[in-house]
Protein backbone atom coordinates (compact mmCIF):
# COMPACT_ATOMS: atom_id res chain seq x y z
CA UNK A 1 0.00 0.00 0.00
CA UNK A 2 1.47 3.42 -0.95
CA UNK A 3 2.81 5.48 1.92
CA UNK A 4 0.99 8.60 3.03
CA UNK A 5 3.90 10.69 1.71
CA UNK A 6 3.63 9.11 -1.76
CA UNK A 7 -0.12 9.65 -1.73
CA UNK A 8 0.41 13.33 -0.94
CA UNK A 9 2.89 13.62 -3.83
CA UNK A 10 0.44 11.99 -6.23
CA UNK A 11 -2.35 14.26 -5.04
CA UNK A 12 -0.14 17.29 -5.48
CA UNK A 13 0.81 16.23 -9.01
CA UNK A 14 -2.82 15.67 -9.96
CA UNK A 15 -3.72 19.09 -8.58
CA UNK A 16 -0.93 20.68 -10.61
CA UNK A 17 -2.15 18.89 -13.73
CA UNK A 18 -5.70 20.09 -13.16
CA UNK A 19 -4.79 23.72 -12.44
CA UNK A 20 -1.43 24.66 -13.91
CA UNK A 21 -1.59 22.84 -17.23
CA UNK A 22 -4.90 24.35 -18.39
CA UNK A 23 -3.63 27.78 -17.32
CA UNK A 24 -0.45 27.28 -19.35
CA UNK A 25 -2.47 26.13 -22.35
CA UNK A 26 -4.70 29.17 -22.06
CA UNK A 27 -1.68 31.47 -21.95
CA UNK A 28 -0.24 29.89 -25.10
CA UNK A 29 -3.60 30.19 -26.85
CA UNK A 30 -3.81 33.88 -25.91
CA UNK A 31 -0.28 34.51 -27.21
CA UNK A 32 -1.01 32.86 -30.55
CA UNK A 33 -4.32 34.73 -30.79
CA UNK A 34 -2.37 37.96 -30.23
CA UNK A 35 0.00 37.15 -33.07
CA UNK A 36 -2.92 36.28 -35.35
CA UNK A 37 -4.82 39.47 -34.45
CA UNK A 38 -1.68 41.52 -35.07
CA UNK A 39 -1.26 39.91 -38.47
CA UNK A 40 -4.85 40.90 -39.32
CA UNK A 41 -4.31 44.44 -38.06
CA UNK A 42 -7.09 44.12 -35.47
CA UNK A 43 -5.81 46.75 -33.06
CA UNK A 44 -8.82 46.49 -30.73
CA UNK A 45 -8.37 42.75 -30.31
CA UNK A 46 -4.64 43.26 -29.83
CA UNK A 47 -5.34 45.71 -27.01
CA UNK A 48 -7.90 43.37 -25.45
CA UNK A 49 -5.53 40.40 -25.46
CA UNK A 50 -2.70 42.46 -24.01
CA UNK A 51 -5.05 43.73 -21.32
CA UNK A 52 -5.85 40.11 -20.52
CA UNK A 53 -2.18 39.37 -19.93
CA UNK A 54 -0.99 37.96 -23.26
CA UNK A 55 2.80 38.13 -23.60
CA UNK A 56 3.60 40.73 -26.28
CA UNK A 57 6.96 39.09 -26.97
CA UNK A 58 5.69 35.53 -27.40
CA UNK A 59 6.58 33.85 -30.70
CA UNK A 60 4.92 31.58 -33.22
CA UNK A 61 6.47 28.56 -34.92
CA UNK A 62 8.50 30.77 -37.25
CA UNK A 63 9.88 32.86 -34.41
CA UNK A 64 7.63 35.84 -35.19
CA UNK A 65 6.42 38.11 -32.45
CA UNK A 66 3.07 39.87 -32.71
CA UNK A 67 4.89 43.08 -33.64
CA UNK A 68 6.67 41.39 -36.52
CA UNK A 69 3.34 40.01 -37.73
CA UNK A 70 1.86 43.52 -37.62
CA UNK A 71 4.89 44.90 -39.46
CA UNK A 72 4.56 42.34 -42.24
CA UNK A 73 1.08 43.61 -42.94
CA UNK A 74 2.00 47.27 -42.35
CA UNK A 75 -0.67 47.47 -39.67
CA UNK A 76 0.35 50.72 -38.02
CA UNK A 77 -2.27 50.94 -35.27
CA UNK A 78 -1.69 47.36 -34.13
CA UNK A 79 2.05 48.07 -34.12
CA UNK A 80 1.48 51.22 -32.09
CA UNK A 81 -0.47 49.30 -29.44
CA UNK A 82 2.19 46.59 -29.26
CA UNK A 83 5.09 49.03 -29.00
CA UNK A 84 3.28 50.95 -26.27
CA UNK A 85 3.06 47.62 -24.42
CA UNK A 86 6.87 47.21 -24.73
CA UNK A 87 7.05 44.76 -27.60
CA UNK A 88 10.69 44.27 -28.63
CA UNK A 89 11.36 46.12 -31.88
CA UNK A 90 14.62 44.18 -32.36
CA UNK A 91 13.33 40.63 -31.79
CA UNK A 92 14.27 38.50 -34.82
CA UNK A 93 12.43 35.56 -36.31
CA UNK A 94 14.01 32.43 -37.75
CA UNK A 95 15.09 34.22 -40.94
CA UNK A 96 16.62 37.15 -39.05
CA UNK A 97 13.87 39.69 -39.69
CA UNK A 98 12.99 42.05 -36.85
CA UNK A 99 10.18 44.63 -36.82
CA UNK A 100 12.75 47.38 -37.31
CA UNK A 101 14.67 45.66 -40.10
CA UNK A 102 11.54 44.55 -41.93
CA UNK A 103 9.95 48.00 -41.70
CA UNK A 104 13.06 49.44 -43.30
CA UNK A 105 13.26 46.85 -46.05
CA UNK A 106 9.55 47.09 -46.81
CA UNK A 107 9.28 50.87 -46.75
CA UNK A 108 6.75 50.82 -43.92
CA UNK A 109 7.69 54.32 -42.87
CA UNK A 110 5.27 54.84 -39.97
CA UNK A 111 6.21 51.58 -38.31
CA UNK A 112 9.87 52.34 -38.97
CA UNK A 113 9.47 55.65 -37.13
CA UNK A 114 7.80 53.88 -34.22
CA UNK A 115 10.68 51.39 -33.97
CA UNK A 116 13.30 54.13 -34.19
CA UNK A 117 11.60 55.97 -31.33
CA UNK A 118 11.52 52.75 -29.30
CA UNK A 119 15.14 51.66 -29.29
CA UNK A 120 15.78 50.17 -32.73
CA UNK A 121 19.29 48.73 -32.96
CA UNK A 122 20.78 50.62 -35.90
CA UNK A 123 23.69 48.17 -36.07
CA UNK A 124 21.47 45.09 -36.38
CA UNK A 125 21.68 43.23 -39.68
CA UNK A 126 19.44 40.96 -41.72
CA UNK A 127 20.27 37.50 -43.07
CA UNK A 128 22.32 39.10 -45.85
CA UNK A 129 24.42 41.03 -43.37
CA UNK A 130 22.85 44.34 -44.33
CA UNK A 131 21.55 47.14 -42.13
CA UNK A 132 18.04 48.50 -42.69
CA UNK A 133 19.48 51.17 -44.99
CA UNK A 134 20.77 48.74 -47.61
CA UNK A 135 17.52 47.01 -48.61
CA UNK A 136 15.71 50.34 -48.36
CA UNK A 137 18.12 51.66 -51.01
CA UNK A 138 17.76 48.47 -53.05
CA UNK A 139 13.96 48.63 -53.20
CA UNK A 140 13.79 52.35 -53.88
CA UNK A 141 12.13 53.43 -50.64
CA UNK A 142 13.04 57.10 -50.79
CA UNK A 143 11.36 58.27 -47.59
CA UNK A 144 12.72 55.30 -45.67
CA UNK A 145 16.25 56.12 -46.79
CA UNK A 146 15.70 59.77 -45.88
CA UNK A 147 14.47 58.76 -42.41
CA UNK A 148 17.37 56.41 -41.77
CA UNK A 149 19.91 58.98 -42.91
CA UNK A 150 18.64 61.18 -40.10
CA UNK A 151 19.95 58.62 -37.59
CA UNK A 152 23.45 57.48 -36.68
CA UNK A 153 23.24 54.43 -38.98
CA UNK A 154 26.50 53.42 -40.69
CA UNK A 155 26.04 54.79 -44.20
CA UNK A 156 28.96 52.77 -45.62
CA UNK A 157 28.18 49.44 -43.98
CA UNK A 158 29.12 46.53 -46.26
CA UNK A 159 26.83 43.49 -46.45
CA UNK A 160 27.68 39.85 -47.16
CA UNK A 161 27.67 40.52 -50.91
CA UNK A 162 30.30 43.21 -50.50
CA UNK A 163 27.86 46.04 -51.23
CA UNK A 164 27.07 49.31 -49.49
CA UNK A 165 23.70 51.04 -49.71
CA UNK A 166 25.08 53.20 -52.53
CA UNK A 167 26.27 50.19 -54.51
CA UNK A 168 23.00 48.35 -53.95
CA UNK A 169 20.96 51.34 -55.16
CA UNK A 170 22.98 51.31 -58.37
CA UNK A 171 23.47 47.58 -58.95
CA UNK A 172 19.96 46.46 -57.99
CA UNK A 173 18.14 49.68 -58.79
CA UNK A 174 16.60 50.55 -62.14
CA UNK A 175 18.28 53.92 -62.60
CA UNK A 176 14.90 55.64 -62.46
CA UNK A 177 13.69 58.59 -60.44
CA UNK A 178 13.46 56.81 -57.08
CA UNK A 179 16.89 55.20 -57.18
CA UNK A 180 18.43 58.37 -58.58
CA UNK A 181 16.99 60.33 -55.64
CA UNK A 182 18.33 57.74 -53.22
CA UNK A 183 21.80 58.03 -54.72
CA UNK A 184 21.50 61.81 -54.38
CA UNK A 185 20.50 61.48 -50.72
CA UNK A 186 23.29 59.02 -49.92
CA UNK A 187 25.94 61.17 -51.59
CA UNK A 188 24.67 64.32 -49.86
CA UNK A 189 24.82 62.47 -46.53
CA UNK A 190 28.47 61.60 -47.07
CA UNK A 191 28.43 58.09 -48.51
CA UNK A 192 31.80 57.07 -49.93
CA UNK A 193 31.51 57.42 -53.71
CA UNK A 194 34.72 55.50 -54.32
CA UNK A 195 34.16 52.49 -52.07
CA UNK A 196 34.05 49.57 -54.49
CA UNK A 197 32.61 46.09 -54.30
CA UNK A 198 34.64 43.02 -53.36
CA UNK A 199 36.10 42.98 -56.90
CA UNK A 200 37.13 46.61 -56.58
CA UNK A 201 34.53 47.92 -59.05
CA UNK A 202 33.42 51.35 -57.89
CA UNK A 203 29.94 52.93 -57.90
CA UNK A 204 30.69 55.14 -60.93
CA UNK A 205 31.84 52.17 -63.02
CA UNK A 206 28.68 50.27 -62.12
CA UNK A 207 26.50 53.26 -63.04
CA UNK A 208 28.32 53.77 -66.32
CA UNK A 209 27.99 50.12 -67.32
CA UNK A 210 24.25 50.33 -66.61
CA UNK A 211 23.90 53.62 -68.51
CA UNK A 212 22.43 55.39 -65.50
CA UNK A 213 23.18 58.85 -66.83
CA UNK A 214 21.83 61.03 -64.01
CA UNK A 215 23.45 58.84 -61.38
CA UNK A 216 26.73 59.09 -63.29
CA UNK A 217 26.42 62.89 -63.15
CA UNK A 218 25.71 62.87 -59.40
CA UNK A 219 28.69 60.63 -58.67
CA UNK A 220 31.04 62.53 -60.98
CA UNK A 221 30.11 65.83 -59.34
CA UNK A 222 30.95 64.29 -55.97
CA UNK A 223 34.46 63.31 -57.09
CA UNK A 224 33.82 59.67 -57.98
CA UNK A 225 36.31 57.86 -60.19
CA UNK A 226 35.58 54.82 -62.36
Amino acid sequence: MPSSRLLRLIAGFLLWMSVEQPAAAQAIAAEQALIAASGRGDAKEVARLIGGGADVNARDGGGRTALLAATQGNHVEAARVLIAAKSDVNAKDHIQDSPYLLAGASGHIEILRLTLASGADLASVNRYGGTALIPAAHYGHVETVRELLGTAIDIDHINNLGWTALLEAIILGDGGARHTEIVRLLVAAGASVNLGDRDGKRPLAHAQSRRQGEIVNILSAAGAIP
